[in-house]
């Protein structure tokens, strides 16, 4: 049986002695945080002294009373004291924390690196580098003498890599107890204390063993490890709809379906800097709303030591997983959080566990997540440093230090994984010549993680905010990530990189209910309601149920069928009065499986009572007169019994009355039915789907209404859709089109896909935005043109996985363009150029590659000139360039300077080549401003001008004949035109501005 006793130590010493008569003991051991001991002691009973100053105790265990041991989170500070003077037996009531709890006493210092906004850096640190460094000068400094730890900066207590890197700023004189506890809620590590000795674990390995499976589960059952178990439940928390606001005016909601909601919708808000992509808010309206989606309940266990076969310390500890009742007593694998072990004053050991079912563990990993996706382990951004006075000409900016890319994966609104990614990165506080510089933001840049692959930008941040989030990402797919920083437009070197793949999802759907069985016919049915034990509904990726049978005299499970949803599987062929077990498991669309459910058994009924052989039943053996209406059981003569023709109108009434109904089908389930009330039509969970009132003549129909069962055709409330949807379908094959609305009453519509199956386009419309997006098929990225309205706001743009991004954004304060403009070779259009230029007194500078048509106006600005006294002056400009001088240019020895010269010029239309008649005085323009055009004329793209002809005669031009009568004939044709074919085809003539008569045609 198990026993306690108190150990007495001095202060990071030796043993003192032991405390034999302790009024009442209570010791709690929380996973990832500090355990407490509460002790009540008499100032008269043996060895009260020894509690008289500071000292430690340590709480020992034995089973049988001779060998003792001090158990993990077993080490204890006496430091806090009650007592009462007028108590003649001297009771005092001692309130003693773990021995980790010291860590408050040590502080975080600055260090010799300059801080960031007044915080330390830590940049791609591990936990245990993180850590190393507090213990490490604390100790340095005399601190926390006697604290031990045994894991290091690259591996934890157990050996094993590190397996999470974190960047991370804390302000100085944070303690390293809230930085431990801090590093455990986010997920990063396990913690415990082992005497004075402090371990960590990477998460949930340690300290997550797994005893409730395997040949030898630790099993806590009620009367013998389990005497009361009492749950408390709150539906305080709950919603069933949250609304996601981020940056720039986004916000999107979001709604669980599957939320219980006894008294309708419960809403609930997320405000959320940093978040302008759907794929985070969904990431973080998932946490929450399934966090909120039904009753939080509190299981505690009270156990006893007496008649328990399994005890505390000995066979379990907190973080372990073990099986103990549940919901309903049922044994369930629940995770140990707290272990509390008492003893009272008669000496009677109890204690009580604090456990999570699965749905509080998948709570807490949302809400790690949460906090990595919102930038609760990355720096807060910005620069501390006083930036030093900017120069004319912007400084590069250091690469920034420190980038950790955290992946993800969830599951969009159409039941698909998808990914995401967290990143975070130092803040750059220098240029690359170390000099103090507040930069202007920074750009995130991904690219697939193949050779050669082309980067584009995910997104740019201000410069106070050094994480971004970006999705949605194909799951399995590893990504490739770097980030620079930008100083008044200048774009400083790129951080290393660093690759990531994009996880799958890996939590299983909810274990199915039992199966339903029943035998008619001669055949077993095999029904499920749609549900997860317990009524969960099945999450929104959900693939189907796989349905196994076994013979249970010969076990071997074999996967029988499948269901999709509720209903039943018919399995047929099976021997008459032998038993078969059945049961479920679920699969969702990443194929995870969950754990089986509970079976069933049921054997195949015989059809009648000792089957007859085939044919042995004859006509010559039944007596004439001998099946009378008394022999013929109620509902036994079907239609199979009746020759045709053999039921005639002479037979039946002028009128037929309906005393009870006329069933085709099931009674019970799926079935048409003809009663009192009209007709009448029920699925196999006997739910009405169509009725026909014979009062009002009204018709209601639930489920599928298409047009057709082939061909092209329209379906409302298609089988199987998540949503009530009208789908499109085309002549041949799935390739729908669908519209449908959500719960927040959007409008949605998506095409069917482009002929080479890569794309297809989509339309959102909700209350307060209106989407129009093209996306590739394969992974739902952006894949060309979109427009983005909303009240306060229009966006029109181009995006594509590559990361082309073009975009206009409309607004009641101004316009934002983000991209680049570009001309075409024959086309008009802007000419942005940089040009660095040095060792010269004057310059030709060209247009960069163009040979402009006309000679462009153009502006420039000189960055930066040294000496700065200089002023610059354009000279004979010309179609390929022009010339750069300087006011110094005429002196004796000019001033060899460098500038950096910004151009902006616009490239215009130029007509093409006209031809002049011989025998006129037309002649060709040399810029298309002195035309002044007719209306019947049109300049196309390749600058040329079309006419039709008047006349509907025959033209034969350069050996074609053109019935049309448009010009097509190339321009150097036009020398060979006689006047008679222009007087024919151009009546009307093109003029130039000062009067002069011209022609001309492509």
């Amino acid at each position: 049986m198990l026993e306690l006793r108190l150990v007495v130590h001095t202060p990071n010493e030796a043993r003192l002695g032991v405390l034999p008569h302790p009024q009442s003991v209570e010791v709690a051991c929380p996973l990832d945080d500090v355990p407490a001991l509460t002790l009540s002691y008499s100032a008269n009973a043996v060895n009260a002294d020894l509690l008289g100053g500071p000292v430690e105790v340590a709480v020992e265990w034995s089973i049988d009373g001779q060998t003792w041991m001090e158990g993990p989170d077993a080490r204890f500070l006496r430091i806090k004291q009650r007592g009462d003077g007028t108590d003649r037996a001297g009771m005092k009531r001692f309130e003693l924390p773990g021995y980790v709890w010291q860590l408050r006493k040590l502080l975080l210092f600055p260090g010799a690196a300059p801080l960031v906004e007044g915080k330390r850096a830590f940049l791609s640190a591990t936990p245990g580098a993180i850590l190393a460094t507090f213990l490490q000068e604390g100790q340095a400094r005399g601190a926390a003498a006697g604290f031990s730890w045994d894991f290091t900066p690259t591996h934890d207590s157990a050996g094993q890599p590190w397996a999470k890197i974190l960047t991370i700023y804390y302000q100085p004189g944070i303690d390293a107890l809230t930085t431990l506890i801090n590093l455990a809620e986010q997920g990063t590590l396990d913690f415990r204390m082992a005497g004075r000795t402090l371990q960590v674990y990477n998460a949930d390995t340690e300290l997550g063993r797994d005893l409730a499976s395997g040949s030898g589960p630790v099993d806590l059952r009620f009367g013998r490890d389990v005497v009361a178990a009492p749950d408390i439940g709150t539906y305080e928390d709950a919603a069933t709809s949250a609304l996601v606001v981020g940056d720039d005016g986004f916000r999107m909601s979001f709604t669980n379906g599957a939320a219980e909601a006894p008294w309708g919708r419960w809403e609930t808000y997320i405000g959320q800097g940093g978040v302008s992509d759907p794929g985070t808010a969904q990431l973080l309206a998932e946490a929450v709303l399934l966090r909120a989606g039904h009753e939080r309940v509190q299981r505690t266990r009270q156990i006893t030591p007496h008649t328990a076969r399994w005890l505390p310390w000995r066979d379990y500890r907190p973080g372990d997983r073990i099986l103990a009742p549940g919901e309903a007593g049922a044994m369930e694998s629940l995770r140990v959080r707290q272990m509390t072990v008492t003893r009272d004053e008669k000496g009677v050991l109890g204690g009580n566990l604090v456990l999570n079912d699965r749905l509080l563990e998948r709570d807490l990993r949302l809400a790690r997540r949460t906090a990595g996706i919102v930038g609760g382990s990355t720096a807060e951004g910005g620069s501390g440093a006083r930036p030093a006075p900017e120069s004319p000409t912007p400084r590069t900016p250091a690469a920034p230090a420190g980038l950790i890319v955290n992946p993800l994966a969830y599951i969009d609104e159409h039941g698909l994984p998808r990914g995401q990614v967290a990143a975070a990165w130092g803040a750059v506080i220098t240029d690359v010549n170390a000099v103090a510089l507040t930069v202007g933001g920074y750009e995130l840049f991904m690219r697939i993680n193949e050779v050669g692959a082309p980067w584009f930008l995910v997104t740019a941040t201000e410069a106070a905010d050094t994480n971004a989030t970006y999705s949605p990402l194909v799951v399995g797919q590893q990504y490739q990530f770097k980030v620079r920083a930008v100083n008044l437009g200048k774009k400083g070197p790129f951080s290393s990189s660093v690759a990531v793949t994009i996880p799958d999802d890996v939590d299983a759907p909810p274990v199915p209910t039992a199966p339903a069985l029943e035998s008619r016919l001669g055949v077993v049915h095999v029904a499920w309601d749609g549900l997860g034990v317990g009524g969960v509904p099945m999450p929104a990726d959900f693939h189907r149920v796989l349905v196994w049978m076994q013979d249970p005299l010969a076990p071997g499970w074999q996967e029988i069928g499948a269901l999709d949803a509720a209903g039943s599987l018919v399995v047929p062929g099976l021997p008459y009065d032998l038993d078969r077990e059945f049961s479920f498991t679920s699969i969702d669309r990443s194929g995870n499986s969950s754990a089986r459910s509970a079976t069933g058994m049921i054997a195949a009924v015989r059809l009648v009572e000792g089957d007859a052989a085939d044919e042995s039943i004859t006509t010559g053996a039944i007596v004439a007169n001998a099946i009378t209406a008394a022999k013929i059981a109620a509902g036994q003569i079907l239609a199979g019994h009746i020759a045709a023709n053999q039921i005639t109108a002479a037979k039946l009434e002028a009128i037929l009355t309906l005393a009870t109904r006329i069933v085709a089908g099931v009674a019970t389930g799926a079935r048409v039915e003809l009663n009192a009330d009209g007709l009448q039509a029920y699925n196999n969970s006997s739910v009405q789907t169509v009725s026909v009132s014979s009062a009002s003549g009204a018709v209601s129909i639930v489920g599928q209404l298409a047009t057709g069962v082939s061909g092209r055709r329209i379906i409302v409330n298609p089988a199987g859709a998540a949503d009530p949807e009208i789908r499109f379908m085309p002549g041949t094959g799935t390739n729908s089109a669908r519209i449908w609305t959500d719960t927040d009453a959007a409008i949605r519509l998506n095409s069917g896909n482009s002929p080479d199956g890569t794309r297809r386009s989509e339309v959102i419309q909700r209350g307060d935005e209106w989407r129009m997006h093209m996306v590739q098929t394969a992974d739902g990225l952006a894949g060309g043109g979109y427009m983005f309205a909303q009240p306060d706001e229009l966006e029109v743009g181009y995006n594509d996985i590559g990361g082309n991004l073009n975009r206009f954004r409309f607004s009641a304060a101004s316009t934002g363009f983000i991209g680049k403009w570009s001309y075409s070779t024959s086309g008009a259009g802007l000419i942005m150029r940089a040009v660095s230029l040095s060792g010269g007194s004057a310059y030709n500078v060209t247009w960069g590659g163009p040979i402009m048509q006309t000679t462009p106006r153009a502006v420039f600005t000189p960055d930066n000139p040294i000496p700065d006294r200089l002023h610059f002056y354009l000279r004979n400009p010309s179609t390929s360039g022009f010339e750069l001088r300087s006011n110094e240019s005429s002196l004796g020895t000019p001033t060899v300077f460098a500038v950096l010269l910004d151009i902006w010029a616009w490239r215009g239309l130029k007509l093409g080549v006209v031809a002049s008649h011989a025998n006129s005085d037309r002649k060709a323009p040399t810029d298309l401003s002195d035309f002044i055009l007719d209306t019947d004329f049109r300049i196309d793209a390749e600058c040329t001008i079309r006419r039709r002809c008047t006349r509907k005669q025959r033209l034969d031009l350069d050996g074609r004949s053109q019935s049309e009568r448009l010009f097509t004939a190339p321009l150097v044709a036009a020398s060979n035109l006689t006047q008679d074919l222009i007087d024919q085809c151009l009546p009307d003539r093109l003029r130039c501005s000062n009067g002069t008569e011209l022609f001309g045609y492509p």
